[in-house]
């Protein structure tokens, strides 16, 4: 009797797509949480990149030459992200200097003071960047995963 049992499941096919579902389900799923989570933090990247680039086209519009833009980087780049709804936890690292070169163009020098002219005859350049930075949290930590990890979206610009 246990011998004819044997024999119909063995020569019945039917269940073998169950078990063939049994042993891809598990990798499968956790190859879409994988890729849902990458998804996700390469948005929030994104996301970042474009605050930091608003941040420094709004402070272009406002700012001369003349005056530092680090305060008004900060304030613009914490208003983009408020309205993305990321009221904390973040980090806004903005810059703000001058170079100068005296080779035409080839070698460039970083001064300390954004306001500060370059010595009679050299070429001026001014630059202005802003980092955004922010914790991403995945969806499920694991042993090999550390889980939080932080994200940042940068931005940069020659104003002169």
């Amino acid at each position: 009797m246990i011998r004819s049992l044997f024999r119909r499941l063995r020569q019945n096919a039917a269940g073998a797509a169950i078990v063939e579902l049994a042993l891809a389900l598990p990798i499968m799923s956790v190859l879409l949480v994988g890729m849902s989570d990458l998804a996700r933090a390469y948005s929030l990247r994104v996301q970042l990149e474009q605050v930091a680039q608003r941040a420094i086209e709004k402070v272009e519009q406002q700012k001369s030459v003349s005056t530092s833009y680090n305060t008004a980087l900060s304030t613009e780049a914490t208003n983009a992200l408020s309205d993305l709804g990321y009221t904390s936890g973040n980090t806004v690292t903005p810059d703000s200097w001058t170079e100068c070169s005296s080779d035409s163009g080839s070698t460039w020098t970083r001064q300390t003071n954004f306001t500060d002219p370059c010595a009679g005859g050299n070429q001026t350049a001014r630059y202005v960047s802003v980092t955004v930075s922010r914790t991403y949290d995945p969806l499920f930590s694991t042993h090999n995963w550390p889980g939080a990890a932080t994200i940042s979206g940068y931005a940069e610009v020659r104003i002169q």
